[in-house]
């Protein structure tokens, strides 16, 4: 009835209730039934205009039947374009045609090819007008398939290319809440690939590129620029030839007049584009090879200014020249063969040095392009038969006092020895020879690290070279001994310094690392026989280089296991050999047992184990725990000890001994997990006891260290202990009570054995400190692994905040259990850490802070705050951003607490929060403001500068939001302006500026 209503809009209502269920079930229709539909639909595109977009959704429906005869798809799209006037419809109905259009295109592709151009020409009418940015992403994709698939364009090239670059540039911004997501940047693109399709719109598109070129609008040029660069890959000469000049004169007046980095970026990559493109072109016989003349022009017009007495327009002219060189190996041998010669001249004439700078860094450019064509034939390379000037100019930069030319000097002397066979043997013991001397000698320590770095870069190329000449002169310069005459002490341990920086440096290639770890190893015992005070610091000195060399060995299976057995089991004998003269009252060796130094080579073993395969660490690890648990000595170089070596032996003579444990944490603590630790067990035991028993603060913290370590990596118990997702099983009063549901020590009864020493250890006594340190890193061990009893652990930590003596040290706790340990319980070192720890952390435990703040009395309240900032400190940004509504209050009375380190983890916390969360902080703009300006006037230096730069961090809010404090604002900002301190200074320039 409603399909023969004479009434339009009845009528549009019965084919629009057709057109829906035809969307639903278009996939169950038989070939007659899909005929008989098409043939009424196509007829219903003459009805009244109320009807057409109801016919349109049907017709989509249909296009997407796969039984759809041969020749509807020509049939429908003919209608369409004859009888629908697309243009005049409404958006949705003018999508609803591209769709069909599409539909066809990917499922009757050769049936639409036969329509020839009538195909183009009926979708440009289709097009031409579309404003929607949603149609015109199907639009452009619609014209993309025309070109690749090869559909006929016939006379209508012009058209196509009309109805589409009339968007160029595309000018859009989106609405605000725009609920469709596209961008400016998604049409530019897409129509960019329209344009850069096909070589047929060359001779349309070319002229309007320069045209916008030739525009004053930024983003006009930047557009242009980017689909020139895009056009030149499909784009042959015959494509280019008549608008080359035009192309190169705008190009060269963006680069020589521009203030804009992008802009002149896009055109060296435009340039650079040309001239591959010409590059590529095959020429036939009798046809002009463009590529020539059109770097003639290049050269005729830059090349003059590289000679300018006042060198104005230099870099612009490199620039141009070197995107040209870097096309193709053709272009680059036509712009050096011109060039490098002229630059070298001039390197020459100027006697400045900071003009000298500038030409060796152009010929530095032109060097790095040669290392883009690896190696080249000698008869065809221009820098092969500049070999003896350009190592003249290099070296004569390395002599030159200024430090800024050396550097570029260095720089250039580096790429020289990548390429290869360019330096003779004769220019490399030169280059050594240079590195030495700038890295031992040059006053200035930013050309002695940059001659180090470049010795490291060039001894995996020349082993031989470095190994039988360098090493050799760093040894000798390191054993010179005391400080020659005339020489000053400071000058004498600066040179040392430096050359135990350089060998550690060198140390990139195996053959290397063997000759210069003996040499570091005979320092360090040199210095441990000496008596000076200053040993300590030298001791530390070597041992950052080991460290470094250690890191360098890492990825290279030889040299990692060689560094290994050579430095661990030498460190360890030193080590042994000086606590034991400890304990029998001898002198030398002494500065080897402090702190410092064994701080200094836990890094050193650590890096040297971490590396190591399973089979390998399982070799070493068979000698290194039995030294310390039975005092097995005989792996050990110089093994003949004055006594016994036994660091978990009872006694206050044994104290040197039991400071060697940190040795063993980094050890134990460094290997990979599937390694098996022999007597693990009674390690374990050890270490506890060592733990809660020594009265040295740094043995004791590093036991627990190691304890915690082992723990993290330990297999899972069978029992309460597993790893689970599940929370603690035990009633927080009961966090003792682990039950243990099967003989052998496991987990659980590792940890049981834990908390029964640390229980009594925290209620009272001389070393609660100490349990409280066990306390902290064995609850780490466990959080990073997701282990159920940790959150057991963590709240009789939480429970400790409000002790009175411990309860500050325990709030510290926080931090040390949510950051990053540098010497265990880290990923580097193989440790069980999860993923997304800190945020569980976060979730579990912030509540009860909060709770336990406001439960607790004034006097404990600071160390809640203080336990709540290190938490919120280290949780990512955009969790805490989320979190912030229910955390800001709490936040604000922390900086009111007149604890210095809640005030600046509380203010380090804020900072960011006001860059990412403005529109929440306005709401509290007020407090914010009183709070910041009176901590500018805080005691604390570090304090006065976070406070400067969160108040800073204020302007990023609402400016309705700031205007009725600025006035306020600038008037207390002028006090820290004449602050004592010049870093405060500085932060509050900064920030009553911007108020």
């Amino acid at each position: 009835f409603c399909l023969e209503n004479t009434d339009p809009r009845t009528r549009g209502r019965g084919i629009q209730l057709l057109s829906q269920v035809l969307l639903q079930c278009y996939s169950l229709l038989q070939e007659k039934e899909v005929l008989h539909l098409v043939l009424f639909y196509e007829s219903r595109l003459q009805d009244h205009h109320l009807v057409i977009p109801s016919v349109l959704q049907g017709l989509r429906a249909l296009s997407m039947c796969e039984v759809l005869s041969p020749g509807l798809a020509v049939s429908v799209l003919k209608a369409i374009f004859q009888e629908v006037h697309v243009q005049s419809l409404m958006q949705l109905d003018r999508h609803t045609v591209y769709s069909i259009i599409t539909n066809f295109m990917s499922t009757r592709e050769e049936e639409l090819k036969g329509l020839g151009a009538d195909f183009t020409f009926g979708f440009i009418q289709v097009m031409d007008g579309e404003k929607d940015p949603r149609n015109l992403l199907v639009a452009f994709q619609i014209v993309r398939d025309l070109i690749a698939k090869d559909y006929a364009l016939g006379p209508f090239v012009e058209e196509l290319f009309e109805v589409t670059s009339c968007y160029f540039p595309v000018d859009f911004t989106p609405p605000p809440n725009d609920p469709h997501g596209i961008q400016r940047e998604d049409l530019i693109l897409s129509l960019r690939a329209v344009l850069a399709s096909t070589p047929q719109f060359a001779e349309f598109l070319l002229p309007l590129l320069i045209e916008k070129l030739d525009s004053e609008l930024q983003s006009a040029k930047l557009d242009s620029l980017q689909t020139l660069t895009a056009c030149c890959a499909i784009y042959g000469q015959k494509e280019l030839q008549e608008f080359l000049p035009s192309l190169w004169s705008s190009l060269r007046r963006e680069v020589f007049q521009t203030a804009s980095e992008k802009i002149e970026t896009e055109c060296l990559s435009a340039l650079r584009a040309l001239s591959a493109c010409l590059s590529r072109s095959v020429l036939s016989s009798d046809s002009e090879d463009l590529l020539d003349s059109f770097l003639s022009s290049i050269l005729q017009d830059c090349r003059h200014h590289l000679c300018e007495p006042d060198m104005k327009l230099v870099w612009p002219s490199a620039k141009l020249l070197q995107a040209a060189a870097g096309a193709s190996l053709r272009t680059y041998y036509c712009i050096t063969r011109n060039v490098l010669p002229l630059l070298l001249e001039q390197y020459t004439k100027h006697t400045q040095s900071s003009q000298r700078r500038t030409i060796l860094e152009m010929l530095l450019g032109f060097l790095e392009l040669q290392q883009k064509w690896g190696h080249v034939e000698e008869d065809e390379s221009t820098l092969l038969s500049l070999q003896a000037p350009v190592c003249s100019v290099v070296f004569s930069a390395l002599t030159d006092p200024s430090v800024q030319l050396q550097l570029v000097g260095i720089k250039a002397l580096t790429l020289l020895g990548s390429l290869q066979g360019f330096l003779s043997s004769s220019d490399l013991e030169l280059v050594v020879d240079h590195l030495i001397r700038l890295a031992l000698h040059e006053e200035d320590s930013q050309s002695s690290e940059a001659a180090m770095e470049a010795a490291g870069s060039l001894a995996p190329t020349y082993p031989k070279v470095f190994s039988g000449r360098m090493v050799p002169r760093l040894e000798e310069e390191l054993q010179s001994g005391r400080a020659g005459k005339g020489e000053s002490y400071h000058n004498h341990r600066s040179l040392q310094q430096r050359c135990l920086q350089a060998l550690a440096a060198v140390s990139t290639h195996t053959s290397i690392v063997k000759e210069t770890v003996p040499v570091l190893l005979q320092h360090l015992q040199k210095v441990q026989k000496g008596t000076e005070a200053r040993n300590t610091q030298d001791m530390v000195s070597v041992c950052q280089s080991l460290h470094r060399v250690a890191l360098q060995c890492q990825q290279d299976v030889e040299g990692c296991w060689y560094f290994h057995q050579t430095v661990v089991p030498c460190l360890l004998a030193m080590a042994v050999q000086a606590a034991m003269q400890e304990s029998t009252h001898t002198l030398p060796g002494k500065a080897l047992l402090e702190e410092e130094v064994l701080a200094a080579m836990i890094p050193v073993i650590s890096a040297a184990t971490t590396h190591l395969s399973p089979e390998l660490a399982a070799q070493s690890v068979s000698h290194v725990v039995p030294l310390f648990l039975d005092g097995e000595v005989s792996f050990l170089p110089q093994n003949s000890f004055p006594c016994s070596f036994k660091p978990f032996g009872d006694g206050e003579c044994l104290e040197a001994q039991r400071r060697l444990v940190a040795l063993l944490m980094a050890f134990v603590c460094s290997l990979p997990r599937d390694v098996a630790i022999p007597q693990q067990d009674i390690l374990l035991q050890e270490l506890l006891a060592l733990s809660c028993s020594c009265n040295c603060p740094f043995t004791a913290t590093t036991a627990a260290k190691c304890f915690a370590g082992l723990v993290n990596k330990h297999a899972a118990g069978k029992g309460a202990g597993a790893d689970a997702s599940s929370p603690c099983p035990l009633p927080a009063g009961e966090w003792l009570s682990l039950s243990l549901s099967f003989p052998g020590q496991q987990l659980d009864e590792i940890l049981q054995l834990a908390v029964n020493r640390m229980e009594p250890g925290l209620a009272e006594g001389p070393r609660r400190m100490q349990a409280l340190t066990l306390l902290l890193w064995v609850t780490k061990a466990l959080v990073l692994r997701y282990h159920p009893l940790s959150s057991c652990l963590t709240d009789k930590l939480l429970g400790l905040l409000g002790d009175t003596e411990l309860g500050p040290a325990a709030a510290d706790g926080f931090s040390l259990l949510m950051a990053e340990s540098p010497d265990v319980l880290h990923k580097g070192c193989h440790a069980d850490v999860r993923i997304m720890f800190r945020q569980r952390f976060f979730t579990d435990n912030v509540p009860k802070l909060v709770q336990g703040f406001h439960a607790a009395g004034p006097d404990v309240k600071a160390n809640y705050l203080k336990g709540l900032s290190h938490v919120l400190n280290h949780l990512p940004k955009p969790v805490l951003v989320t979190e912030l509504p229910t955390l800001l209050s709490l936040l604000l009375e922390a900086l009111s607490c007149s604890d210095r380190v809640v005030q600046l983890s509380t203010l380090s916390c804020l900072h960011p929060l006001l860059l990412e969360a403005p529109q929440i902080m306005s709401l509290h703009v007020d407090t914010l403001v009183t709070k910041f300006l009176n901590l500018t006037s805080s005691p604390t230096m570090a304090v006065r500068i976070a406070a400067l730069r969160c108040a800073h961090a204020l302007t990023s809010l609402p400016t309705t939001v700031l205007l009725p404090y600025k006035g306020r604002v600038i008037r207390a900002l002028a006090k820290p302006l004449d602050d004592k301190k010049r870093l405060v200074r500085k932060e509050a320039v900064a920030a009553r500026g911007e108020w």
